[in-house]
């Protein structure tokens, strides 16, 4: 199965497209834009590459700033504020906290965000920070 995916560069490139070989123990994956040749992604040179339901977004959309107590996500995560080098915040959950790989994911906290999944490139990150008491 393909995901729509928008691999987010630390310097600020953005390739949109679809990706069948997304991997974090992988260092690279492959993304086929909707018009072009298929680029090859390598994940070090990422901030992050976002799993979305459209590629073409709601750039209208505001994302939660806060969680919902009664997410089910909640259960088994930890909820975290993470702030990217390049001044993005982003709320959300994961799995493992705190993450000891190079590459982790994350979930939105926002149900409605275009967004279903996040990798983390680890050195794109400035901070991050568990939420309450999760």
């Amino acid at each position: 199965m393909s995901n729509h995916v928008v691999a987010r560069y630390q310097d600020g490139r953005v390739v949109k497209g679809t990706s069948l070989d997304v991997d974090p123990g992988r260092p690279t994956c492959h993304v086929r834009p909707p018009a072009g040749a298929v680029a090859e992604v390598k994940l070090l040179d990422l901030k992050a590459l976002f799993f979305v339901r459209t590629l073409d977004g709601d750039p209208t959309h505001e994302e939660a700033r806060q969680t919902d107590p009664t997410d089910s996500r909640v259960l088994g995560s930890t909820a975290i504020t993470l702030r990217f080098r390049d001044g993005e915040h982003l709320l959300g959950f994961t799995n493992h906290y705190p993450p000891n790989r190079p590459y982790f994911f994350v979930v939105p906290a926002d149900l409605n965000s275009n967004n279903l999944r996040i990798l983390v490139n680890h050195r794109a990150v400035a901070s991050i920070e568990p939420i309450g008491g999760s």
